[in-house]
């Protein structure tokens, strides 16, 4: 998004060097724009698409400054910019005032201005500040465009813009040489002088402030010194090569300052030259000025009827190009040349002086009125946008609270849930720990009826085996001697049949000690089990010194699970070979290890899986340390420490 931010910024750079033509500026701008539009517009794009429009209208493209402003203007409500929103009017204000439709320039200043005051945005809320104050003082409402300068003054002082004050303070000696206050006038336009003095390389803007000096003292009669004035503008040699428009108003001026001194010399090949050139400019203000100035020259020269033609020319010029100041003087000018028709040159001054007077009146009441609906429009918008805002705040509220209230009703929910699994969890316990006392009752009952088989073996039928064959032994009968030796072999047969009795007695009542027998077995068959479904071999190896019959039953039944739950991660997981689980007895502590040969992991990396979550959490019930060590491809090891 940057590099795009810095190729608009570069085409919208080129479009405002002077050095390319006109064609190639307008294709920096046309990229610049359809880049923009192809991205996505944020407030930084909303401000450069208002630039490249201001550029579009500088080269002259009327259609394209309109089509790129509005949309400008539109985006800069979505993003309600403020800086955005004053440019974009500040566009038009520019657009109006090249198009001298005053009252909307001065409608559309006034609003930037408030975009701009307001969001703290002080050299755009200066400049179109000033901007007001020119557009008022051209219908001569010069109290207000006065106040409107001075305020705009005050903060191109806090900026330190010097260019800034030199231009306000030439426009106040303007306002004093409208209403002849000329010393007044003079006294600005040194200030503005000592500030252009500060502005390093603009000779533009000093030289057309020695240029307005020079009218106000030609008007207040100092002809030499209005002449000298002039002199030091035109002392600059590079005047007409930098700026010909400004080199024959000035030239004009010096002229007509002279004829009025009665320096005739070379008068008329100057105000000729100014024509000429004002003339192959189009500059038409310009033209009638030189054409007035050419006319008091035929005047003194005593050809008064070249002098009412080129009044005449000035007088169609003014009223076409609607130029009232010039239009007046040309129709007094008349009066006084054009003897004959000077009643009627009169009336048309009355006239159109009154009617402009009735202009004026309105458009500085409109003015007024502009400034006013602007404030309440400004107002209305700001009304509306805390409107929009209480709206929004009431809408994120109405939804944050229903959300709370969903995610309450979620959460009661998971919690009923997790009740219903913790009950059930216990049921389930209690079923496991009614199976381990139901197993071990049945290894008892197995070994109680061992035992009891092996002494009704031992006491019962082999005492009266013993005693028959004592018996048997004792008796004396007449036989032959066949008859003897197969006595004798069934005397011998049954003392075997005593030994074996006497040793399936021995090996039932030899077998195992019935406090042991139950949790132990019942670990072996769950092994066992476990081993037949995951492929691998084990050892399982329980401590002699371990008495289950006075290990709680929950400390079995919970190392039950952990056992198999360790089983089913092997199974699952581990692809082992071998598997050794192991029950040591050490200092009042009982000691499990389950150890094997799998794929292993990296306990540091890998996060823990929720069985051996449950592991942890059943040993931590037991009062439990647990251990987990694993590498990968060394296997997995979990020990598991229970105070006993």
């Amino acid at each position: 998004m940057n590099t795009a931010n810095d190729s608009v910024n570069s085409w919208i750079n080129a479009a405002k060097n002077s050095s390319y033509s006109k064609i190639t500026r307008k294709q920096f701008l046309k990229k610049s724009y359809q880049s923009i539009k192809s991205s996505k517009i944020d407030t930084s794009q909303v401000s450069n698409l208002s630039v490249i429009a201001y550029q579009s209208l500088k080269l002259g493209d009327t259609l394209l400054f309109k089509k790129q402003n509005k949309e400008a203007l539109s985006i800069a409500k979505k993003f309600n910019d403020s800086f955005a929103l004053g440019d974009v009017h500040w566009n038009y204000a520019s657009y109006y005032n090249k198009k001298q439709v005053y009252d909307s320039a001065f409608y559309h200043f006034n609003l930037a201005h408030t975009y701009f005051d307001k969001s703290g945005h002080l050299y755009e809320s200066a400049k179109t500040q000033y901007g007001m104050a020119f557009t008022k003082g051209r219908f001569k409402d010069y109290s207000g465009s006065e106040v409107l300068t001075f305020k705009a003054i005050n903060k191109f002082e806090t900026l330190e813009n010097y260019k800034s004050l030199a231009s306000c303070y030439d426009h106040l000696g303007q306002l004093q040489n409208d209403i002849y206050e000329y010393d007044r006038a003079l006294l600005y336009y040194n200030k503005a002088i000592e500030y252009s003095n500060k502005v390093a390389g603009n000779h533009y803007l000093k030289e057309a402030i020695l240029n307005n000096i020079g009218i106000a003292l030609l008007r207040k009669k100092e002809y030499a010194k209005a002449a000298s004035y002039f002199s030091k503008v035109l002392e600059n040699e590079n005047i007409k090569s930098q700026n010909i428009s400004h080199y024959a108003r000035v030239l004009s001026n010096k002229a007509y300052g002279n004829l009025l001194m009665r320096d005739t010399i070379d008068i008329a090949q100057y105000l000729k030259e100014a024509l000429h050139i004002r003339d192959s400019l189009n500059d038409k203000g310009g033209i009638i000025i030189s054409k007035i100035h050419l006319a008091h020259y035929y005047v003194y020269k005593q050809d008064t009827a070249a002098a009412i033609s080129l009044v005449k020319e000035a007088n169609s010029l003014a009223e076409k190009i609607k130029n009232s100041r010039d239009y007046l003087e040309t129709l007094s000018l008349l009066a006084q040349l054009d003897i004959k028709n000077a009643v009627e040159h009169l009336k048309k001054h009355i006239q159109f002086s009154d009617s402009l007077q009735t202009v004026e009146r309105k458009i500085q009441n409109k003015f007024m009125r502009i400034s006013y609906e602007t404030d309440e429009y400004i107002e209305e918008t700001e009304r509306l946008s805390q409107k929009i805002i209480w709206v929004l705040l009431t809408s994120f509220g109405l939804i944050l609270t229903l959300g709370l209230l969903y995610f309450i009703k979620i959460q009661n929910a998971k919690t009923e849930k997790l009740l219903l699994e913790n009950e059930q969890q216990k049921a389930n316990e209690q079923v496991y720990l009614i199976t381990l006392k139901q197993q071990e009752e049945l290894e008892k009952e197995k070994i109680g009826e061992r035992n009891r088989i092996a002494e009704e073996l031992h006491d019962g039928i082999l005492s009266k085996l013993f005693g028959t064959r004592v018996g048997l032994g004792f008796l004396d009968f007449e036989c032959d001697e066949n008859i003897r030796k197969q006595h004798q072999l069934f005397l011998e047969e049954l003392q075997i049949i005593e030994k074996e009795i006497r040793e399936v007695s021995h090996q039932l009542s030899n077998n195992i000690d019935s406090s042991q027998i139950g949790f132990s077995k019942i670990i072996y068959n769950l092994i066992e089990s476990k081993c037949k479904i995951g492929n691998f071999k084990y050892e399982l190896d329980f401590d002699e010194h371990i008495n289950w019959q006075k290990i709680n039953e929950v400390i079995k039944v919970n190392l039950y699970r952990i056992i198999q739950e360790a089983l089913l991660n092997i199974i699952k997981y581990a692809s082992a070979k071998n598997l050794t689980v192991s029950f040591k007895y050490n200092n009042r502590n009982l000691v499990i290890i389950i150890k094997d040969d799998g794929l292993g992991f990296d306990a540091k990396q890998k996060k823990k899986g929720i069985g051996i979550k449950n592991m942890k959490s059943r040993v931590k019930k037991i009062n439990g340390v647990f251990y987990l060590h694993s590498k990968l491809n060394e296997g997995t090891t979990i020990k598991i420490q229970v105070p006993i």
